[in-house]
């Protein structure tokens, strides 16, 4: 099998902007708050662009070829990740998610552990991330209650470059002025907690599920991830772990030049193009890139070489989980 573009589907959030269509992304909404760059998931499934399969889900593709997602992945019942390009134009809610066992007790789906790469940030941006001291859930109740929920969170300013890991249970919410690359969980579980009186598009509140997310949520601080300096390779690439878990292993690649993957024998391996351009050249053919592209490698396709000037985020799951 040989790699593939992938056309991602986009969501039209309420909080979502226009930043997106800088990365080639196309919708007939007015606004695209995400989009879902690699998904199997039933709210917005990946579909295949080029090559032999081009016009098949994602799903459909790999439900006919489970091989291509390696061996890696052979003990989750479902493909474990969904990868985003998140436009906050707006404040998201402050939200949390479940983990796994309260999830498929309760959702019938996956928990959501995730991670977040700052692609860009406008001045004064920031972040809310878990709470800024121990809380008791009486303390969590009565903010939510008496509105005063954003006096007990942590509030985080960003800029591009940073890194955040948000565990299941970690209550947070993404601010406005701040464009996420998200490497998450396949899940769409969501309990929001606080949304800032919003309507949706029905002139209605839009729906808290505060009985949930106090069933779910952590009530000490995050943890801030210790990040692993970029290390210089031969070729001049600078490759730095972003973040690793269960569920997935992502890098960032600064290449200028020509750059040789490692192989990944036992998983699939997912390219995001966050800047510049490319070719990625592999065993029987090459495939251009630029800023947006999203890249499939089945298990056991080999890519021979990357060539261009461009940051790529690489994703596979881990090879011991």
């Amino acid at each position: 099998m040989k790699p593939f573009v992938l056309k991602a589907p986009c969501k039209d959030y309420l909080w979502g902007g226009n930043r997106l269509r800088e990365f080639g992304k196309e919708s007939d909404a007015d606004k695209i708050a995400e989009s879902w760059e690699l998904s199997c998931h039933p709210d917005g499934e990946s579909v295949i662009a080029s090559g032999e399969y081009a016009g098949m889900t994602l799903p459909a593709f790999l439900a006919a070829h489970p091989e291509a997602a390696g061996e890696s992945c052979r003990d989750f019942e479902r493909f474990p990740v969904l990868i985003k390009l998140i436009d906050a134009h707006g404040n998201l809610s402050v939200q949390v998610h479940p983990d796994d066992a309260y999830a498929l007790a309760h959702e019938g789906e996956y928990g959501k552990t995730e991670m977040w790469y700052i692609v860009d940030a406008e001045p004064g941006a920031e972040l809310l991330y878990g709470f800024a001291r121990d809380v008791t859930k009486e303390e969590f109740r009565c903010a939510i209650e008496e509105n005063t929920l954003l006096d007990l969170v942590r509030h985080v300013p960003v800029r591009q470059g940073d890194v955040f890991f948000i565990p299941a249970g970690t209550l947070h919410a993404i601010g406005k002025g701040i464009l996420i690359a998200e490497i998450q969980q396949n899940s769409n579980t969501t309990y929001r907690v606080y949304d800032y009186g919003r309507v949706g598009k029905d002139g209605k509140p839009r729906e808290l599920h505060i009985a949930k997310a106090l069933d779910v949520t952590r009530l000490t601080p995050a943890e801030e991830p210790a990040l692993s300096p970029a290390a210089v390779l031969p070729c001049g690439t600078r490759c730095q772990k972003l973040g690793s878990c269960r569920y997935f292993d992502t890098m960032k690649l600064e290449i200028s030049g020509s750059y040789t993957p490692e192989e990944h024998a036992g998983s699939y391996a997912h390219y995001l193009c966050l800047a510049g351009s490319g070719v990625l050249r592999y065993d029987g053919g090459e495939l251009a890139f630029e800023k947006g592209s999203s890249i499939f490698i089945p298990c056991g396709a080999r890519v021979r070489e990357i060539c261009g000037t461009c940051t790529l985020l690489h994703t596979a799951a881990p090879e011991n989980k």
